[in-house]
């Protein structure tokens, strides 16, 4: 059976530009939840989502960071409320689901952010990094997203997306344990994408490339280290938070509706190849 879409315009009609880029991507009347959301990239997400019009719940450990943030967000008029969250606390999660869902009286969008790394040699790793790493950024993904999926199924739609990271498909050195979890995070993707489709949950994967955060500015100053990874960004720059900002926004928007199960890497061309080697051209 073919699908009927009704036209809202005809030929005569002028498009007013401002009311269909609303109508395709606005978030007003939805509730994002966003972890990791006092970090670099996930304050940033945090305020795109909640610019664009969705009420934003702000989660995270770090309490001092989560109320700046909110602060700086409702200060641009956006909506925005902080909860404090321990991702690696199955009660702390489920309770802070409860509550925004009780506040807000519904859950649509889920971006999950909170993740942690720690450089050093496979060689070097103890158990007890280990451990937290994967219970962080994979486990942490594991439980929020089965804590709001309820919510999500309760009302037959829900946008989940995960951030993944470059380290997904090219490995840096002294990534071990965290390029594992970020491999975990798009095969577990995958899984909500195919196991919650029936309730219209749709769950992607955003994999940022080399990202400048504060985390990543002694990097960036490396001349050694940033040379290293400018050769390998066909843009020839770093990423910056807000470069992932607007793929979170589409994702969340209907206008991402049939997209499900994907990971969409936002690495300025790092993973195709990077810069070429010198070639003849007439271009």
């Amino acid at each position: 059976m073919g699908i009927t879409m009704e036209r809202k315009t005809t030929g005569n009609e002028k498009m007013n530009v401002q009311d269909y880029l609303s109508s395709v991507f606005s978030l007003e009347g939805k509730t994002a939840v966003v972890t990791g959301a006092a970090g670099g990239i996930g304050s940033v997400i945090a305020e795109a989502l909640a610019c664009a019009g969705a009420h934003t719940a702000l989660c995270d450990i770090n309490t001092d960071n989560l109320e700046k943030a909110e602060q700086m967000i409702c200060g641009k008029g956006a909506d925005a409320r902080g909860f404090r969250l321990d991702v690696t606390d199955e009660k702390s999660v489920s309770s802070c689901m409860e509550e925004i869902a009780t506040i807000y009286g519904h859950i649509d969008v889920l971006v999950n952010c909170a993740g942690i790394n720690k450089r050093e040699g496979l060689m070097d790793v103890n158990e007890e990094t280990y451990d937290r790493i994967m219970d962080i950024n994979l486990k942490g993904v594991f439980r929020v997203s089965r804590a709001a999926a309820p919510y999500m199924k309760k009302q037959k739609k829900g946008s989940i997306i995960n951030i993944g990271s470059h380290n997904t498909g090219s490995i840096l050195g002294g990534c071990s344990v965290y390029g594992a979890t970020k491999c975990g995070v798009v095969s577990l993707t995958r899984s909500m994408a195919v196991e919650w489709a029936k309730y219209n949950i749709r769950a992607n994967c955003v994999s940022p490339g080399h990202i400048q955060t504060e985390l990543t500015v002694p990097t960036w100053q490396n001349e050694e280290k940033s040379k290293y990874l400018l050769d390998r960004i066909a843009l020839a720059r770093p990423g910056y938070p807000e470069d992932v900002a607007g793929i979170c926004i589409f994702l969340a928007s209907d206008a991402s509706g049939y997209i499900t199960g994907d990971e969409i890497r936002v690495d300025g061309g790092c993973i195709c190849g990077g810069q070429p080697w010198p070639y003849d051209t007439k271009f």
